[in-house]
This record gives structure tokens, C-alpha cells and sequence, in this order.
């Protein structure tokens, strides 16, 4: 099955999407002539001219996000032949959403976020889980509309809290432009004989050792985490780990590793032991035929609790 590229810009309304899209289908770099299914979820000030782009083979439909189906977006695709989507996604609803809807030839090949720097603030403190949403996917963000003096720290620490991978650019005001390089050192020294996370970091942690799993191949951590068992791995197996909250109390969800330890059946569910393990970069069921750690058990202890007992970020 041959698979359809999807180029997804999602963001707020009025945070720039649509100027960059239509700067984008202008550029012949980008705009070689495949035809391009130009879908727009949300309808702003700004509107694309066709009559700009260095060829004619863009075509644009409006949808509406929160109803449009699978079959809907098939039938599209065939109806203009389509060779790739590019996508215009509605800021106040959820981007997983929509991707459960995609066909299954369409594969996502970039998702980046605009976000108007002298609102993006507000969106935050009243709408966290919807720019989590997408911050959390997108592979970069682009904050606009900065002042050349204005503070970028909000904004860097707001997006690292969402993801240690994106790209992070800023666009100011004066027509310049710069890429984050700020570099955030971790809580915890992974050069140590043994790697020691305190309660407050495992969520640091957590999403470290899962994004680069090879960086902490061979080496040797201790945490406190909850028992979890695993329902594949049964024996000797189970995964140790803490309820995380990424930014509201509606997406809390337990992140475990699985780690063996041939004691595992006597351990009971949910108690809090501290762990000693190995950590290795290979393949299991949890990560989906990706690379990521296994723990390697080389002490289990009782522990009390941690304190909150639900991690963030």
C-alpha cells in the first residue's frame, strides 16, 4: 500500500498557520507539482490564493474536525488523486482525535505548531491540555510575533516541559529569526556509577530514558516507583513505575518500565519499592517493535511512598 505524506500545521487561530501554508505552496521547492489535498479545519482572516502557487494542482476543501469521518477523507484523496495532504488542523480541538480518523494509507510526515507569542500565555493558563495536545506530537513550534528584546525562557520551558525532541524557533517582530539553543542540563548525573532519581524527577526522567533509550544502554539506575505487572510477561517480569500527569489532572497515566526480577510474583500490585536495575536499549511488546529500556532487577526494596505521588514535569 503506497502511502500518502501528510504535512500538519496546527496552532490557535490567528497564530500564523495559514500565511505559512500559503508561503509554502508558493515555493516551488516545495511545490513541485504534486497534487496536493489542501484540507482547512479552521477559517481565519487570511485566505489562500491559488492563483499564487507555481502550479495548479492545490485542492482546497473545508471541513469540519470534530465530524468528518475516515470514508469522508478517502473519498477525497480519490476524488483529486491526491499524492499528499497538507493540513490545517482547529486550535481547540484535539489533534489525536483527527489522526484516529486518517485513512490508513496517510502517514503524518511532519507536524509543526504556530503559536502567537503575545497570546500564547493566555491559551496556556486556560487551555493547558489543549496546547499540551500539541506541543506533545508537533516536531517543531514556532513562536511569532516575539519582541527582538523580549524574554524567550516562558516559552523554551513551556515547550521542554512538552518535549526534550522539538525544535524550537522564534520570529520576531524585526524580520529575524532564531533557532532555540538553549541546552537544560538534566536533574540527575547519567555519567554516575549509579544514576539516582529523586521523587520530584522521575517524569524527567522517565521521558528521557524512553526518547533515547540507547544513551542509557549498559548503565545502572535506582528509583522509586509503584508495582505494576505486566499481563504478557507474567513471569518473572513486572513494571516499576509512577502515575505522571503532563499538564492536567485528565491525562494522568501510569509510565512504567518493564524490568525482570525473578522475585516479581511475590511483590504486590500498586505497593512503592525503591529499584536498582540495569538498563538496556532493546526490543518489547510495550514499545511496539522500537527500541526502548528493560530493566534488568538488581535490587527491590520496599519503599514509602513518594511524595506527591503523582509525578509531573
Amino acid at each position: 500500500m503506497q502511502q500518502i505524506p501528510v504535512y500538519v500545521f496546527t496552532g490557535f487561530l490567528d497564530s500564523g498557520k495559514t500565511k505559512f501554508i500559503q508561503e509554502t505552496l508558493e515555493d516551488e521547492r516545495f511545490n513541485a507539482g504534486e497534487r496536493t489535498l489542501l484540507l482547512v479545519f479552521e477559517e481565519g482572516e487570511e485566505e489562500y490564493d491559488i492563483s499564487a502557487y507555481p502550479h495548479q494542482n492545490v485542492y482546497v476543501e473545508v471541513l469540519d474536525q470534530q465530524s468528518v469521518t475516515t470514508k469522508e477523507l478517502q473519498a477525497l484523496a480519490k476524488k483529486h488523486k491526491a499524492q499528499r495532504v497538507v493540513a490545517e488542523l482547529n486550535g481547540m480541538q484535539l489533534v489525536g482525535d483527527l489522526y484516529t480518523r486518517f485513512p490508513e494509507d496517510w502517514a503524518v510526515a511532519q507536524e509543526v505548531m504556530f503559536a502567537d507569542s503575545t497570546t500564547f500565555m493566555t491559551y496556556n493558563a486556560n487551555m493547558r491540555n489543549l496546547v499540551m495536545d500539541k506541543l506533545v506530537g508537533a516536531q517543531m513550534v514556532v513562536f511569532n510575533r516575539l519582541e527582538p528584546d523580549e524574554d524567550i525562557m516562558p516559552f523554551h520551558k513551556l515547550a521542554r516541559a512538552a518535549s526534550r525532541k522539538i525544535d524550537i524557533l522564534y520570529d520576531y517582530t524585526d524580520g529575524t529569526t532564531k533557532f532555540d539553543d538553549i541546552v537544560d542540563p538534566l536533574p540527575f548525573d547519567i555519567e554516575a556509577p549509579v544514576i539516582l532519581v529523586k521523587d520530584e524527577d522521575y517524569a524527567l526522567w522517565y521521558r528521557d530514558v524512553t526518547e533515547e533509550p540507547r544513551k542509557y544502554d549498559g548503565k545502572t539506575v535506582s528509583f522509586k516507583g509503584q508495582v505494576a505487572m505486566l499481563r504478557r510477561d507474567k513471569n518473572g517480569m513486572f513494571a516499576p513505575g509512577r502515575f505522571v500527569m503532563t499538564c492536567c489532572v485528565d491525562d494522568i497515566q501510569f509510565c512504567g518500565i518493564p524490568c525482570r526480577y525473578d522475585k516479581s510474583r511475590s511483590l504486590e500490585s500498586r505497593s512503592w519499592v525503591q529499584v536498582e536495575a540495569k538498563i538496556t536499549a532493546e526490543k518489547h511488546p510495550l514499545y511496539k517493535g522500537e527500541l526502548g529500556p528493560v530493566l534488568t532487577a538488581l535490587r527491590v526494596e520496599p519503599a514509602e511512598p513518594a511524595e506527591p505521588d503523582v509525578a509531573t514535569f
